[in-house]
């Protein structure tokens, strides 16, 4: 009960979502959604940890950021994926961010009571009932720890046009048309319903989704009698505030769904730190 206070609210303190709780080290503690999890303002994101980029931070890097971050700045949400890192090879394997992240938790128990470790399955036609709890185990085993906090879709398991990094947003009928038979909003929720019974994961969510997918989620699971998703994360910053225009402000608000917001790529891939202004950006292609 102890670590679980150290990362949220008593059992049942439920409330709107991203209320400010508390204050650690300067970082303000938000709720997450309507439920019991407090999360920093400020996350520590892992895409590329360990990964094959030649500038790619190695596992001594990784393990000082989370020193730095969690034990004397505040931070406590730390944001992973069973597809990182990105990019992967044979050298860096999909789920070897994972395993550094488990590696620094390993190195002292009481770690573990300190964060609130949130994770993701690879999203379209590997969504399903069967892999939703098969790839939760194996992101449970890598990081060393017989629970998630938070685990998300990475995109989702429909077709849908939020999940295209940036592309156009226009909904195109032929491919909905194309992407049948994937998982359907209730499959995914029942899935999910079991991952919390079986104490697995605290919450669940979506990534690089629309309210569409936000409110579906919703309906379907209290139709099952499960609760609802706390969070959608999305690509958000200063030049891109697509998704806010595409309503999700309303669609999360505690009016409505109640649903916390986990923003990537705030620096809008390093543009908004100025780095660029004299120094251009790499070219992935020369041709």
């Amino acid at each position: 009960a102890g670590a679980r206070l150290a990362r949220g609210l008593p059992p049942g303190a439920r409330g709107p979502t991203t209320q400010p709780v508390r204050v650690v080290d300067g970082i303000r503690h938000r709720r997450l959604g309507g439920s019991e999890l407090l999360v920093s303002e400020l996350a520590l994101g892992t895409q590329r940890w360990g990964s094959s980029d030649y500038n790619a931070p190695d596992e001594a890097a990784c393990h000082r950021l989370l020193d730095s971050a969690v034990l004397d700045h505040g931070v406590n949400l730390i944001d992973t994926a069973e597809q990182y890192p990105i990019p992967s090879s044979r050298e860096s394997p999909e789920g070897e961010t994972e395993r550094i992240i488990g590696r620094w938790l390993a190195h002292d128990k009481s770690r573990r009571e300190k964060v609130v470790l949130a994770s993701k399955i690879t999203g379209g036609s590997n969504v399903n009932e069967r892999s939703i709890i098969a790839d939760c185990d194996e992101s449970l085993r890598r990081l060393g720890t017989d629970h998630l906090d938070v685990y998300t879709l990475h995109w989702p398991a429909r077709y849908s046009p939020q999940s295209n990094w940036g592309q156009s947003l226009e909904y195109k009928l032929d491919m909905e048309a194309s992407s049948g038979g994937r998982a359907s909003f209730e499959e995914i929720a029942r899935a999910m319903g079991k991952l919390i019974e079986q104490g697995k994961i605290r919450g669940w969510g979506m990534c690089n989704d629309n309210c569409y997918g936000l409110t579906a989620s919703c309906y379907a699971a209290r139709a099952l009698g499960v609760q609802p998703p706390i969070v959608m994360q999305n690509d958000y910053s200063i030049l891109n505030r697509r998704i806010e225009e595409n309503g999700l402000s309303e669609a999360s608000s505690p009016v409505h769904e109640n649903v916390g917001f986990m923003a990537y790529n705030v620096l809008a891939g390093g543009v908004l730190t100025g780095k660029y202004l004299e120094v251009p950006a790499a070219v992935d292609n020369r041709d």
